[in-house]
Formats: structure tokens, C-alpha cells, sequence
């Protein structure tokens, strides 16, 4: 099949993730597969190297200095479908990964990762139409599913996230020591400051965790967004100077550089409000690193007994501690065992599946 899988950027974010990782495994599985991106603040390629087999389209998308959040996405809609229409009719699947693209392709089918609640109208549009309007719909877990079920009366297909098992379980020791040269001991999160992530509760809960470990130190890597946090970026540092606490903040990390940077961890805090998988953490438990989540009921569908759960800041400090004083190598091991079966081969070939029926 004639696939094309569409994103709204080229950067290190969860969905553009999935959407390169599912992309090599649909071409690996023979199908031909086109991945159509912008290319935001002058970017010609992706983040990482892309498998050869499948074909890029990054179409430009120049900053305008002071342009708001709303008239960007509108922007960003206009731009990739007057690029990716004059092709769309060429492909026998057009498969949209996240609002922004789903707007702008026309007929499709559509990944909904998570389900969000803007208050910007156009965001607010945006998502609307990117749920109603493509013909199918495929959610990576049982609780996105089901809100979609239960908000618009919509059946989706469930197909998990896949995740690089091999690549974060054989970490560099030489580069994963270097990170904890560096670091010490350090609880780790990965996605950046922001609203959605828990980041306020993942601070405090940090400042109750150093009274009993003053030695570990909080590292958050990540952060590249189309969204404007700087209120909620400098309310976290405000609070995090009332405190007393010091994170170290990495931003982005390069490609290369995160799989050791994880397995140097000692524990991986995923406090996120919301979340429809989970990727980043369950990286985290490929490389054999504790992890601690928000307990919501998607996390519990997804991690289950690999994961300690907690509900509040409190809590989350209670749990980090535990991580960080007692080892538990039967979690530890189901953690493994858990990434190991969540393969991108799976993933293709349960999309191809889900293709062939769409097309018959």
C-alpha cells in the first residue's frame, strides 16, 4: 500500500516519535510509506536519522516573531494541506497523527494519542474537527479509546505504542556512567515544563523527597512544543526558588545522548495529568529504570504491577523515596518483560491490518 503518515513537526515529541518509529516498521513490512511533517524554525530533516525506506516530506514552515499560539495553528493547518493536497489522491491511506495534521489532510484515518481540553478557540476548533471529521480512528490505548466511545460516540481501533526495547535495555554503560559522573543520583522526567506533564506537583513532591535524600538531584529533559507555557514556565520557577530546590534543567536532549541519560536514572517520575500511553516511561522500564507515575486509570491499563502509582504530590515523594531505598527486581524485571512485548513490528502489522479492512 501507498501510505502516508502525516505530523505536525520535526521534533522530539511523543507523537512524532510514534509516527517515525511506525513509519520504518510499515516500510519494513514492504509497504511504501511517505511521512509528511513542517518543518518549523527552518528544520529540513527530523531530529534523528529516518530509515532511507521510507520517504520524508518536510515542508517549510518559517517563525513569525510574535505570533500567537492560535494564529500558528491556524497557520500550520493552511501551510501542510496546501503542500500535502495537490498528493493526497496518490495514496491509498492517509493517516493523520495528531489535530493539526488531521485538519489539514483532507480525508483520513486518525491516531488520537490523548484527548486534550484547550480554551484557545482555535485550538478548541482544531481538536474538535480532528475527532469528528477522519473516517477512522485508532487510539493507543483502551482509556483514550473509551473516551472517545463515551464524548462522541466513536469506535476506535485500540493499537499500542510500540517502543525501541533494544535501544534503551543496551544503553552505552561508558556514556550511561558519564550521565551519572555528572548527575549523581538523579530522578529523572522527560517532556519538558509544561501544564500537561505535572510539573508544580513533580517540584514539590522533589523538595519533600531531598529531606530525606538531600543528595538526589531532579533532571528534566525535553520541552519542545507548539505551545506557548511561559506563565506556567515561570510560575514553576518561582515556586521552585520559594523552595529552595535546584533541578537541573537539560531541555532537549539529542538522540543519541537519551537512552544512557535514562538508564543513568535512578528512578523516571512520569507525573503527567494526562497521557494517552505513556511512551517516555515505558523507555524508562526498557532500560530497567524504577518508575513512578500519576495513578490514573490509563497508567494502570498500561504499566500495571511495573509501576508504583501515586495520586498527589505527597505521594509521589513517598514513592520516589521507596524507589530510591529499596531495590525491587521482580517490578524491575516485569518492567522489562513489559517493554520487550510492546514491539513496532506489532504495532505495523496490526495498522496494516486495520488499512486492509478500511480499504475492503
Amino acid at each position: 500500500m501507498r501510505i502516508a503518515l502525516l505530523s505536525y513537526s520535526t521534533k522530539p515529541r511523543g507523537g512524532v516519535v510514534h509516527t517515525l518509529a511506525l513509519a520504518e516498521a510499515l516500510a519494513a513490512a514492504g509497504q511504501h510509506v511517505t511521512v509528511w511533517t513542517l518543518g518549523r524554525g527552518g528544520d529540513a530533516g527530523f531530529f534523528r536519522p529516518v530509515d532511507p525506506a521510507v520517504r520524508l516530506c518536510v515542508v517549510p514552515f518559517p517563525d513569525i516573531a510574535g505570533e500567537g499560539v492560535g494564529p500558528r495553528v491556524l497557520r500550520s493547518i493552511a501551510v501542510l494541506r496546501r503542500a500535502f493536497a495537490p498528493d493526497a489522491e496518490s495514496y491509498d491511506v492517509v493517516h493523520a497523527q495528531d489535530c493539526i495534521s488531521a485538519n489539514a489532510a483532507g480525508r483520513c484515518v486518525r491516531t488520537v494519542h490523548h484527548v486534550d481540553h484547550f480554551t484557545t478557540p482555535e485550538l478548541a476548533a482544531c481538536h474538535e474537527r480532528a475527532i469528528v471529521t477522519p473516517y477512522a480512528h485508532v487510539c493507543v490505548s483502551e482509556a483514550v479509546a473509551a473516551e472517545l466511545a463515551a464524548g462522541w460516540g466513536i469506535r476506535a481501533a485500540v493499537i499500542p505504542n510500540g517502543v525501541a526495547y533494544e535501544r534503551f535495555a543496551s544503553a552505552d554503560p561508558v556514556a550511561t556512567g558519564m550521565w551519572r559522573r555528572r548527575l549523581g543520583t538523579y530522578v529523572l522526567t522527560v517532556g519538558g515544563i509544561e501544564p500537561r506533564k505535572g510539573s508544580l506537583d513533580l517540584l514539590e513532591a522533589y523538595a519533600l523527597l531531598r529531606k530525606a535524600h538531600p543528595d538526589a538531584r531532579l533532571v528534566i529533559a525535553g520541552g519542545e512544543t507548539l505551545f506557548d507555557y511561559r506563565d506556567y514556565r515561570a510560575r514553576w520557577e518561582a515556586r521552585a526558588a520559594e523552595l529552595g530546590a535546584e533541578p537541573m534543567v537539560l531541555g532537549p536532549v539529542s538522540d543519541a545522548d537519551l537512552p544512557p541519560l535514562v538508564a543513568g536514572a535512578s528512578v523516571f517520575a512520569f507525573p503527567s495529568v494526562k497521557e494517552g500511553f505513556g511512551l517516555a516511561a515505558m523507555e524508562a522500564l526498557a532500560a530497567g529504570v524504577p518508575l513512578v507515575v500519576r495513578d490514573l486509570p490509563v497508567l494502570r491499563e498500561v504499566f500495571g504491577p511495573a509501576a508504583r502509582f501515586a495520586a498527589t504530590a505527597g505521594a509521589l515523594a513517598v514513592e520516589l523515596a521507596d524507589a530510591l531505598e529499596y531495590a525491587d527486581d521482580d517490578r524491575r524485571a516485569a518492567g522489562r518483560a513489559l517493554a520487550a512485548r510492546h514491539t513496532w513490528k506489532a504495532a505495523a502489522e496490526r495498522h496494516i491490518e486495520l488499512y486492509e479492512s478500511l480499504a475492503s
